[in-house]
């Protein structure tokens, strides 16, 4: 493993980690009554868009991934086609599988599908920004030892430290505490949020301190 590969990720996920913070206090300074609480639908749609556009940005510019062998015009035309409808795919999955763990079916659907929209730029984007619209690659980076570069493992850490942060952000609903962040679904996102950040955090400490066990094939 490269030391400098390990900088570069450290840098990446450091600027993914403190982007999150500012989506709630920065559009405060343009929107009246801007909160986390208070406009959480908002911050929703702020928190998703921004961390997707710097997640495709960074991986731009980064490059972790190995660039598709065919680099036509309408190879790329397709890929990124492919890429949106993937997208929005794992945001309808993500819909159905909330409602199917108890979200309300009619009511709240806005407020639910936005939910969705969060998990999956906090997952599903960030596979496609690193291994485009390919599935098999999707299975076998998440399948026991698939990763091939401390991007992948970074990868594997962030998305489930995502989707266990939504999980366990779940289980102070239903307590009688009636609290305002207790409404659907602002301790889900809010969990979801500290588990990406978290994820963020633990990716690289981990291939840090294990560092020596790593040793990555090609595929």
């Amino acid at each position: 493993m490269r030391d400098a590969e390990a900088r570069r990720l450290w840098a990446a996920n450091l600027l993914r980690a403190a982007a999150v913070p500012l989506t709630a206090v920065v559009p405060a300074f343009f929107m009246d009554g801007f909160s986390v609480l208070g406009t959480h639908l908002a911050w929703l749609c702020v928190c998703a868009l921004c961390v997707g556009t710097l997640n495709v940005g960074l991986c731009l510019v980064l490059k972790p991934s190995l660039p598709p062998k065919r680099s036509s015009v309408a190879n790329k035309i397709s890929r990124f086609l492919k890429c949106c409808i993937y997208f929005f795919m794992s945001c309808i999955l993500f819909h159905a599988i909330i409602v199917l763990y108890g979200a309300p079916l009619i009511e709240s659907v806005t407020e639910t599908f936005l939910f969705a929209v969060l998990l999956s730029t906090f997952t599903t984007l960030q596979c496609l920004c690193m291994l485009g619209p390919n599935i098999q690659a999707w299975i076998r980076v998440f399948s026991k030892n698939g990763a091939t570069s401390i991007w992948e493992n970074s990868l594997q850490i962030t998305t489930i430290c995502s989707i266990l942060g939504a999980w366990f952000g779940a289980f102070p609903i239903p307590l009688d505490w009636d609290r305002p962040w207790q409404v659907w679904p602002i301790s889900c996102s809010l969990g979801a949020t500290f588990g990406y950040v978290a994820g963020l955090i633990i990716a690289p400490l981990w291939i840090h301190w294990n560092r020596k066990q790593l040793t990555y094939k090609s595929r």
